[in-house]
């Protein structure tokens, strides 16, 4: 990797960076036609929340540069070779300076800093995206991400263990990330695009996908069922995909999705039956019940469950925490 210069550069000088998946999605949709305004949406303006809960919503980041007065850590510049500086890294960052320039709010918004590097092949540039948004404290949303991975794997051909050696995490994590990319861009686009309404927060439907479809092949449907099942509405919310094997193979619960959906069909599957107890208790006393046995649980019972990511009691916990999600997730997106 060649050794970049710090350097305090005009905003005005700094060209956005069009292969940045956010902003490459868009471009697909508007081609040319790309305006500030668009490329702000692009990259989340507006958006209160990422995927990730570790990382700041672009109001927290917005409010915490203007506080701070600038940027602390810089954004990387690559120098072309007729000069132009494109902003690899820090798009974001780059617009609200612009945006602040613009609104003539109090603080020096001219300059920003940048680590600058010069003339930097295709490999660096994806491994600097790779560490600053695929593991960094910067991390794109779930279908940007498989968006850059599946260009990595199909276009550049990178294998899969330079892709996990970069990323983090597991092959499998990566095939399955790779996978729901590719069937919601085969399947389901082209049913939503036409009206307006392909949705990527839905992507999360299309990696639980990758983990049934064997089970939903052998009920005889298709990966281009799976997608009208989501543009219809059916699989809402989207924790419901994980039982679509359990609800395919009951005739009743079959019945029941197709006229309303996967939410009212699990009510046909068998469930543990649940005492009286466990039934009338509050939220509260059923959130501290469940802290405090998952506290007192031996080591070795934990790592029973977690080897087991199909097993009844991993599917469950995985649900209790979708739920619980549906009431933290609007607290956290005000803060």
């Amino acid at each position: 990797m060649k050794t970049g210069a710090h350097k305090l550069l005009p905003i005005s000088d700094i060209v956005l960076d069009k292969e940045n998946p956010r902003i490459n999605t868009w471009l697909e949709i508007y081609k040319d036609d790309l305006s500030p305004e668009r490329i702000q949406q692009a990259l989340g303006m507006g958006v209160g929340e990422t995927d990730q809960e570790s990382v700041p919503t672009f109001g927290k980041l917005r409010e915490s540069i203007l506080t701070n007065g600038g940027i602390i850590q810089p954004i990387i510049v690559n120098t072309l070779k007729d000069g132009t500086l494109v902003c690899v890294e820090g798009n974001t960052r780059v617009c609200l300076y612009r945006i602040f320039r613009d609104q003539n709010m109090a603080g020096n918004w001219d300059t920003i800093p940048a680590i600058v590097y010069e003339q930097l092949d295709e490999e660096e540039i994806d491994a600097i995206r790779l560490q600053a948004h695929l593991v960094g404290p910067r991390p794109w949303d779930a279908y940007s991400k498989a968006k850059y991975l599946t260009y990595l794997r199909n276009k550049e051909k990178w294998p899969f263990g330079k892709l996990v050696d970069y990323c983090g995490g597991s092959t499998k994590a990566v095939k399955e990330s790779i996978g729901a990319f590719e069937d919601m861009e085969a399947h389901f686009r082209p049913i939503a695009e036409p009206s307006g309404g392909f949705d990527p927060t839905r992507f999360s439907g299309f990696v639980e996908l990758q983990r049934i479809k064997t089970a939903i092949l052998q009920e005889g449907y298709s990966p281009a069922d799976f997608a009208e099942w989501m543009w219809d509405g059916k699989l809402h919310p989207l924790v419901t995909v994980r039982d679509l094997p359990e609800i395919l193979k009951n005739p009743k619960a079959e019945e029941v999705f197709f006229k309303k959906g996967a939410a009212e069909a699990r009510k046909f599957l068998d469930r543990p039956d649940l005492s009286k107890a466990l039934e009338e208790a509050t939220i509260e006393q059923l959130a501290r019940a469940l802290a405090d046995a998952i506290n007192k649980a031996k080591h070795a019972e934990i790592v029973e469950i977690q080897s087991d990511p199909n097993g009844q009691t991993f599917e469950f916990l995985l649900e209790a925490r979708d739920a619980v999600k549906t009431i933290i997730d609007p607290i956290k997106a005000c803060e």
